[in-house]
């Protein structure tokens, strides 16, 4: 596959940035929100195939947007994946219980992350 939509929605510019590059240089096209509610709109315009979300943001915490996220139908099915700097085991479960699809924690490997991205954006039918 190639040219998969990610959403980065991430407030900090330099981690937004990284994870930007590293994601158009393999092959993504790469939306970028540095709030929750700038994510909400850019998903409901371009409808992405994952969806990185911060769950520290300056607008509301990751989990609220989250379910803000799921509660739209048309936004409801894409996987969403915490990003965040919240390393400890009982975070990640927390955040799994929440309804994250996924967890990759900051800072993010550059060398593995393209390979974690994918691995969450289901195969297309053809």
């Amino acid at each position: 596959m190639a040219g998969e939509t990610v959403l980065v929605v991430e407030d900090n510019d330099r981690n937004r940035k990284l994870v930007r590059d590293l994601l158009q240089v393999t092959g993504f096209r790469v939306l970028e929100a540095a709030s929750a509610g700038e994510g909400l709109r850019l998903a409901v315009a371009h409808l992405p195939d994952v969806v990185l979300l911060d769950v520290q943001l300056p607008d509301h915490d990751g989990e609220t947007a989250l379910r803000r996220l799921r509660a739209d139908p048309r936004l409801a099915l894409i996987p969403v994946v915490a990003l965040t700097a919240y390393a400890m085991p009982s975070d990640r479960e927390r955040l799994l219980r929440a309804g994250f699809d996924g967890y990759l924690a900051k800072p993010i490997s550059v060398r593995e992350f393209p390979a974690q991205v994918r691995a969450f954006i289901a195969p297309r039918e053809e």
